[in-house]
């Protein structure tokens, strides 16, 4: 078992450096399961999660009518091949939006780490599949790496915007994000920390502020945002660039500005986006409240 990322980092040469081995063993110490039960949960997942993109590109709004079509605005942009961005970051931004478009739809999405930011993971690994040519070991891969660095944010710091603001919830899905495609693409479990370290420390401060206490606005957008936050980030780690404030302590201070973020800025819709003019006018208008 790890506790930090130094211990993961260390103990995945155990491993010959495979932080995905290092989880599934953690998994079978941590739930008793075996191994081909914890890779057919994670199997499920992986379905889940390719299907939450493709069902989500439809133009079709939520019942809100906040959010829907903003993710096939941008694959048809995409198509037309005019973009100022690479097409690999804009095809991880559609794939988020169009997972978080489908929550918001009440669709079937993969919390990772919760509901409100399950767009990034699956939108990274969806171009990582497609660019890397992953084949579906590697995709599990993928998901256990992520999953092993989303423990210890989890475990010293947050993953709840209602504890820690948005930084806690999209921060560290894109952190996930980051690390795990630093090690698919080659790199290093001392790389994927250094990808961890690039996305919290531009992330940090980020507060949670729903319009109309849904899960849709900002959500849907930060999300997108923090897919391509992932993908530089790790291009950033493997070209060998260092953070030079260790990953732990990263997240450390992750933890200590989230706890000292006001109530108003942590998931009750009572502050930023939430409370402006705009903002209060929508809220009434979907649930009657007073602006």
């Amino acid at each position: 078992m790890f506790y930090t990322i130094e211990e993961l980092v260390s103990q995945a040469e155990q491993f010959s450096g495979s932080v995905s081995e290092l989880m599934i063993a953690t998994e079978i110490e941590l739930t008793g399961r075996n191994r081909d039960e914890i890779l057919t949960i994670m199997s499920r997942n992986l379905t889940v999660m390719k299907n939450s993109i493709i069902d989500g590109l439809s133009e079709s709004k939520s019942v809100s009518g906040l959010t829907g079509g903003d993710a096939a605005k941008l694959d048809a942009y995409i198509k037309d091949g005019m973009t100022l961005s690479d097409t690999s970051i804009l095809s991880a931004a559609r794939n988020a939006m169009a997972v978080n478009e489908l929550n918001a739809k009440m669709g079937l999405v993969c919390a990772t780490p919760t509901a409100g930011s399950a767009g990034c993971l699956p939108a990274v690994l969806g171009v990582a599949i497609d660019k890397l040519k992953l084949t579906e070991e590697q995709q599990l891969d993928f998901l256990f790496t992520a999953g092993a660095f989303g423990l210890v944010i989890a475990n010293n710091a947050s993953i709840s915007g209602a504890e820690g603001g948005c930084q806690a919830e999209v921060g560290s899905a894109s952190a996930m994000s980051a690390a795990a495609l630093t090690l698919a693409a080659g790199g290093t479990a001392y790389q994927a920390s250094q990808a961890i370290c690039f996305v919290i420390k531009n992330m940090l401060g980020l507060i949670c502020d729903p319009v109309a206490g849904l899960v849709e606005v900002p959500c849907v957008k930060r999300n997108a945002m923090g897919a391509s936050y992932a993908m530089v980030a790790a291009d950033m780690a493997l070209a060998g660039i260092e953070s030079k404030i260790p990953a732990d302590e990263v997240i450390n201070a992750m933890y200590q500005v989230g706890a000292a973020l006001p109530t108003a800025f942590r998931e009750t819709a009572e502050g930023g986006l939430a409370a402006t003019p705009t903002g209060r006018r929508l809220a009434q208008e979907i649930f009657g409240e007073k602006e």
